[in-house]
């Protein structure tokens, strides 16, 4: 897998006793063992746990923007991933991860020309 294909897809990380962490750190925060499997979560389904709708962005960040905290199940472990979405949604709700190229204006950012990415995920309401 190239590092572009890699990046366009949402993994959580798994330890060797089964916990699931998102994002990544080298060791797990229930258990402190090395985080030793990704698990892809890009064409999985989650359900919204709770919203909200932020009015004062940062510059560059759309205004309003809809953040939820999303739970994924993978087998009998769950993860909780926080991030925006592509339109309103309610608790309860079910989604999918969506890639984005470019979460906010890199020019308007106060690190402009830094060369940080700005790309990632937001979460889509299943129809």
């Amino acid at each position: 897998m190239t590092d572009e294909t890699r990046a366009e897809r949402l993994f959580a990380h798994r330890c060797p006793n089964g916990h699931l962490t998102y994002p990544a750190h080298p060791l797990c925060p229930t258990c402190d063992e090395a985080q030793v499997e990704t698990v892809d979560l890009t064409d999985e389904r989650g359900v919204v746990l709770t919203w909200t709708r932020v009015e004062a962005t940062p510059p560059g960040v759309r205004q309003p923007n809809t953040l939820a905290l999303v739970e994924f199940e993978v087998g009998t472990e769950t993860v909780r991933i926080l991030a925006g979405t592509t339109a309103d949604v309610q608790t309860g709700d079910e989604v999918s991860p969506v890639y984005v190229e470019q979460l906010r204006d890199p020019e308007q950012s106060v690190r402009a020309g830094t060369g940080q990415e700005w790309d990632g995920f937001r979460f889509e309401p299943v129809q």
